[in-house]
């Protein structure tokens, strides 16, 4: 089948450092290449794949000082799609709506994975205006704000099976990575640890949108002997950094679409304490990858209960369920449906 995966631009694919969705693109253009598949990706010029790369600017727009207008670089690549959408059987979007007015008035099979929340009341004319389109949810729970819309499947993230080595004994420590934000619970991650008195290493990065949450609420508490603020960190040392962790703490307080850190801890063997908010009942199956809580209290005693897990069953888990050619196989499913149903057009 030919495939192109247009991704979004603000990092490279597959990111350096923080970058969920870029991520997941590059896992994914990566498996269906290995399945044999003729796959284009567009993306910034810094990406690595073996796809055919269609490199719309030279390097990922975050890291790029010299970027102010980052629309008009989605623009651009979204005229180049549209100049070689004859080339592929379907075309699989990572941009959430920026494409939806030309899509509709083309001939070409295509189809949105939405990577973000839908909870935002702003999102609810739009997608009343494009009911035609059709998308995929990463997790049941992230349809909730918008039922009604042209859902096709939920397709589950997956990883590389052979990206995290499994790590059979639990380190010394309490794990949180990500970003740093009032709704990722850092807060929370940093009182549990103080609680149950075990060391906290945080790993995590600041957007300008948050610098000021940082500098006023979290970064007071990191002073505490128990607290290790280590930045923001590349893959290359997350495997050590997830792996090495007795747990990773979760304690988000928003409807999580997915959360791939989830999925990277257990493909380390490292069980999962979760608050249960979006995806997480998904994700998580409690008392075997981890424990899903509700309040502070829950998430004190799960830490204690973490002997009774078993981290060769974290490791099988993530096998049975969330490997990257399992989220291919499911996304060749719908690509497959897309193809095969009669051309609908909006004029």
């Amino acid at each position: 089948m030919r495939i192109a995966q247009v991704a979004p631009l603000y990092e490279s694919v597959p990111p350096r450092y923080y970058g969920g969705t870029e991520r997941i693109v590059s896992y994914l253009t990566e498996e269906l290449v290995a399945q044999g598949h003729d796959v284009t990706l567009f993306a910034s010029g810094d990406s690595e794949t073996r796809a055919n790369l269609v490199a719309v600017c030279p390097r990922a727009l975050r890291l790029d000082a010299n970027c102010i207008d980052q629309l008009a670089h989605h623009v651009v690549m979204l005229e180049q799609v549209m100049q070689q959408s004859d080339e592929f059987d379907v075309i699989h979007f990572h941009l959430d709506y920026l494409h939806f007015p030309l899509s509709r008035r083309q001939a070409y099979k295509h189809v949105t994975t939405l990577h973000g929340r839908l909870d935002i009341p702003d999102l609810v004319p739009l997608y009343r205006e494009f009911p035609e389109m059709p998308l995929v949810s990463i997790s049941d729970a992230q349809r909730e704000p918008l039922p009604w819309v042209n859902w096709q499947a939920t397709v589950y993230h997956g990883l590389p099976r052979d990206l995290y080595r499994f790590r059979p004994e639990p380190g010394s420590y309490l794990a949180c990575l990500g970003r740093i934000s009032p709704e990722k619970g850092i807060d929370r991650a940093i009182a549990i640890a103080k609680q149950v008195g075990i060391p906290l290493r945080i790993a995590a990065k600041v957007d300008k949108a948050d610098q000021e949450y940082f500098d006023t609420v979290i970064e007071p508490m990191l002073h505490d002997p128990l607290v290790d603020y280590i930045g923001e960190i590349g893959d290359e040392r997350k495997d050590d950094f997830l792996g090495n962790a007795q747990a990773l703490l979760f304690p988000i307080d928003w409807p999580e679409p997915f959360g791939i850190v989830m999925i990277e801890a257990m493909a380390c063997g490292t069980p999962v304490i979760a608050y249960s908010s979006g995806s997480v009942p998904e994700v998580m199956e409690e008392g075997r990858t981890g424990f899903v809580v509700h309040e502070l209290d829950d998430a004190v005693e799960a830490v204690l209960r973490l002997p009774q897990l078993s981290r060769a069953r974290c490791r099988e888990v993530f096998e049975q369920r969330f490997t990257a050619a399992r989220m291919a196989r499911d996304y060749l499913e719908v690509y497959a449906q897309l193809v095969a149903e009669p051309e609908l057009r909006v004029a």
